[in-house]
């Protein structure tokens, strides 16, 4: 029978969370990396939850899965409403405007427990060693996953107790199979989707299920196990030396939460196992010390703090990284905020036994937490979607875009009027469809359509990201004159079947499909991009081999094409760098020779495809010696390439114009 068995209080569990927190925030602040000591918490929570619902089973005492749950939310949420209120706090102090939408939209995400979801969906890359570009929140990611277990494992229990009153089975030996099996399929899932997916996979519940599910074999093993002392003694500091190494001897950014990941849940598992050994050479012995005990009551503290302040140090100083001097501060001061808000908040609800007398108190402690949430960061968003529809009021005037490059434009705008779109807005500057608009953001596809059915013309816009820019001013057109579009994209991939050219086989596979989809409905015309800009392979322009092939085909079955060159790709973020040169947006302007070929690579082509037309908007975007930012008080690139819809919008004028002698469609 193992010693950890029968005892309440498992001290070296404590020690064993407190050890894995300060792995995180270590391999965070100082290395930039990722350690392990999150899969760790993972394992720990299932094991401990997992060992007070069977003993409930097994003694025939009844789940309350209702009151659990309450009584676990309530405290939880005190912690999360204080950190996400003083994030909020410093996000408006010291985060740069365009970083504020996407906050937002975290905040809620965390709130409600599903953060790891928003961030996968996002493709946020939670390992980049640069984390002053990462979100304050994004550490949520593990919590949200651990709060989703908090609700799924107590139903697995209520099944178990089910089925094992009906068949007559042992509730311990049934949860073995049921666990057992939710740890195979989710491990063989985990390994399959880190290899294909593996900054989707870091995020997907799905891909830590069996974290859980061997937590939860280990509660349900241990007290079968029987090994001598010496052994214990070995399985521990075989487990203590085993997780410290793990972030230092893996890339675990890049390779997790694959079977890599059994490495530090393993070795947790060890440490489970050795238990008390009662021996001065047990590794429990300093595990069980009373710093690390204490630090491990506020470990859950800890975590919630350390990532905000680090997030928040780098923003503010315009650092890479904290340093060793830093690193520490930002160390001892998320310590000590752990200390403050464990010792003033947690342990004063969670020990308060007039709120545990009844159960609505505690819910009335889980409203509260919501709320002081959920209102200051509701009013925020309405008064930045107010400021932002109360400019695009006077944008004619004030900010006329793409016109104020024509001949003929007469300046009338307000001095100091401000740019647009603002920058809380411009990170979701993108295409407004009327109708239906499906995204699968793990594949980076978008399947958008407007409201009319049978228009007078069809129109589909195929190809990349790019070209889903495109249906800002085609939609515009559409409306007017009656047009249905269909709009099917995807990130990343231009129109092409060649893989050498940079085109991934996804991509080839989605362009098929596509391909065959327009050639069944035979629309009127096609809308897509021609060349591709790309400055991250050395090559100012090019056209794809296979581009042509592609258009060819749609031509030969009387489709018309029309082809618009590419847009500019700068080498930065383009909102982020006007917010750090609010005095000179010509600094954030990029050369056009850097970005265009002097002349269009299609002009070598266009002979051969008759049926085709060639658009070159580039003097709405660059003059002959650079590619600005800023163009007419209108921000032009919503981050590092794609054009904002409010520019688009303002180039409503040429695109009428140039359809009309492209089509020769009588337009209104």
């Amino acid at each position: 029978m193992s010693e950890t068995t029968g005892r309440k209080f498992l001290p070296e569990v404590q020690g064993l969370r407190a050890l894995a927190v300060l792995m995180v925030v270590a391999y965070h602040v100082w290395f930039g990396r990722i350690s392990g000591g999150v899969d760790i918490f993972l394992l720990v929570s299932a094991f401990l939850l997992t060992g007070q619902f069977t003993r409930k089973l097994e003694s025939g005492n009844a789940l309350e899965l209702l009151k659990y749950w309450v009584h676990l939310f309530k405290r939880l949420l005190p912690m999360i409403a204080v950190t996400l209120l003083a994030t909020l706090g410093a996000t408006y102090l010291f985060l740069p405007e365009s970083r504020w939408s996407s906050i937002f939209g975290q905040t809620w995400a965390s709130l409600f427990y599903y953060q790891n979801w928003f961030l996968a969906s996002e493709a946020v890359d939670y390992y980049a060693a640069d984390h002053s570009v990462a979100s304050p929140l994004q550490h949520f990611w593990s919590l949200s996953i651990q709060g989703q277990i908090f609700i799924l494992w107590p139903l697995i229990f209520a099944g178990a107790a089910i089925l094992a009153r009906v068949f007559r089975l042992r509730v311990r030996v049934l949860l073995l199979y049921m666990f057992g099996a939710v740890f195979a399929s989710s491990l063989i899932f985990s390994i399959i989707t880190t290899n294909t997916n593996q900054t989707f996979a870091y995020f997907d519940t799905r891909a830590r299920l069996w974290e859980f599910a061997l937590g939860s074999l280990l509660a349900l093993v241990l007290p079968y196990l029987q090994f001598s002392r010496g052994t214990r003694v070995v399985l521990g500091w075989l487990g203590v030396v085993a997780m410290l190494a793990c972030g230092l001897v893996l890339q675990v950014g890049q390779q997790f939460p694959g079977y890599m990941a059994l490495w530090p849940t393993l070795a947790a598992a060890c440490i489970i196992v050795a238990g008390f050994t009662d021996s001065k050479f047990g590794a429990d012995r300093f595990l069980s010390m009373k710093p690390l005990v204490k630090l491990g009551d506020s470990s859950y503290a800890l975590y919630l703090f350390h990532w905000p302040i680090l997030v928040v140090f780098l923003v503010a100083s315009g650092r890479d990284q904290a340093g060793p001097k830093a690193g520490l501060a930002i160390i001892v001061a998320s310590i000590l905020a752990a200390w403050a808000m464990t010792k003033w908040v947690d342990t004063p609800l969670r020990r308060n036994k007039w709120i545990e007398q009844k159960r609505r108190r505690a819910l009335t402690v889980i409203v509260v937490c919501v709320s002081i949430v959920a209102l200051p960061l509701t009013a925020w968003q309405v008064h930045v979607t107010n400021v932002n529809n109360s400019l695009l009021a006077g944008s004619s005037k004030n900010n006329p875009g793409a016109a104020s490059l024509w001949s003929g434009y007469v300046d009338q705008s307000e001095p100091g009027s401000p740019l647009l779109p603002t920058f809380t807005a411009v990170a979701g500057d993108w295409p407004t469809f009327s109708g239906s608009c499906e995204s699968d953001a793990e594949e980076l596809i978008n399947r958008c359509t407007n409201e009319v059915t049978n228009g007078s013309k069809s129109v589909f816009v195929i190809g990349s990201s790019h070209a889903h820019v495109l249906n800002t001013p085609i939609l515009a057109m559409a409306e007017k004159n009656n047009w249905s579009v269909t709009s099917i994209t995807k990130g990343y991939c231009p129109l092409g079947t060649d893989t050498t050219a940079g085109i991934s086989d996804s991509c080839v596979d989605f362009n098929k499909e596509t391909m065959a989809e327009v050639l069944a409905a035979k629309p009127d015309l096609v809308v897509t991009t021609s060349t591709r800009t790309d400055t991250a392979v050395g090559v100012a322009e090019r056209l794809d081999p296979t581009w042509v092939d592609e258009v060819s085909a749609l031509n030969a079955a009387g489709i018309k094409v029309v082809a618009l060159r590419d847009t500019p790709r700068f080498a930065q973020s383009v909102p982020a760098c006007l917010e750090q040169n609010p005095n000179d947006f010509t600094a954030c302007d990029a050369p056009r020779a850097e970005l265009y070929q002097p002349a269009s690579p299609t002009d070598a082509v266009a002979g051969s495809l008759p049926n085709t037309t060639f658009l070159d908007l580039t003097e709405n975007f660059c003059n002959s010696t650079m590619c600005p930012a800023v163009i007419g008080n209108v921000i032009v690139y919503k981050d590092d390439n794609h054009v904002t819809a409010t520019y688009m919008k303002t180039l409503d004028p040429v695109f009428d114009r140039d359809f009309r002698a492209a089509t020769g469609w009588s337009m209104n």
